[in-house]
């Protein structure tokens, strides 16, 4: 009987990238909060809308309207020359949308300015935007394949001075917070491991419109009683001005 045998093959570049963040993703002394959020009012009104918004977008506009009034959801941690916090002076989202290329299914990250600016509409059009177009068109996806090509000592070094020289450079490259969810697979993420000072992930909504949001964060920018606050602000954020905007973008659509 001939032997069936493994092969080995090598990593491809955008596993070469996943694993560069990995490396420098598990230096974040990361934790992460929950709270279990009512949302079905604003399930409701997100019915009654054509074109319907993604809760991505959703929850992004609102977690960038709280960081107006709450820095540390804009700070980083820097380490070079000294130890600080940088704070950027608005907030840049990181969404992270799969594509699936003819050998393996990648993710992107959709970086997004001023999303708190923004009306849900435009949002939702930029995010389809890095679903639709050829991945190869997409800025953000090229400049990560040419890094992930680079040799190893150089990329290390590239993703080091990234991170941790000059905050604003880091923030434009990288985001202010990031926001991932797998619920669209019909799962929830517990605990990833966060690059950015923040990231919300969420699970799926029960019969009763119950949702379990959760927030990771870097432990050195703020504490725990901080992020069951902004988890607080948050929900009062969807139910207030995330709301209203449904709202008018339903009146608009049936006049």
């Amino acid at each position: 009987m001939v032997k069936e045998r493994g092969r080995s093959y090598r990593l491809s570049p955008f596993r070469r990238l996943v694993t560069d963040l990995m490396c420098f993703s598990r230096q974040v002394p990361a934790a992460t909060i929950e709270r279990r959020m009512n949302l079905a009012t604003l399930v409701a009104a997100r019915q009654r809308c054509m074109p319907r918004p993604g809760w991505a977008v959703l929850f992004a506009k609102a977690f960038a309207l709280v960081a107006r009034s709450h820095p540390g959801l804009r700070c980083s941690y820097v380490t070079f020359p000294w130890a600080r916090l940088y704070e950027h002076p608005y907030s840049i989202v990181a969404l992270n949308v799969e594509r699936q290329l003819p050998d393996e299914a990648v993710v992107v990250q959709c970086l997004i300015r001023r999303p708190d600016n923004r009306a849900l509409t435009e949002l939702e059009a930029i995010v389809r935007r890095y679903q639709a177009e050829p991945v190869g068109r997409l800025r953000w996806y090229r400049r990560a394949m040419a890094m992930s090509r680079a040799p190893w000592p150089l990329r290390s070094l590239l993703w080091w001075a990234a991170l941790n020289i000059f905050g604003r450079r880091r923030c434009h490259n990288f985001g202010t917070f990031g926001l991932s969810s797998v619920a669209a697979q019909g799962a929830g993420l517990l605990q990833p491991i966060p690059l950015l000072t923040s990231m919300l992930h969420y699970g799926l909504f029960d019969a009763a419109a119950n949702l379990d949001m959760r927030l990771t964060w870097d432990h050195r920018v703020m504490d725990g009683a901080t992020a069951a606050r902004l988890l607080v602000e948050l929900e009062r954020t969807l139910h207030d001005e995330i709301l209203g905007e449904l709202t008018r973008m339903r009146l608009v659509a049936a006049a």
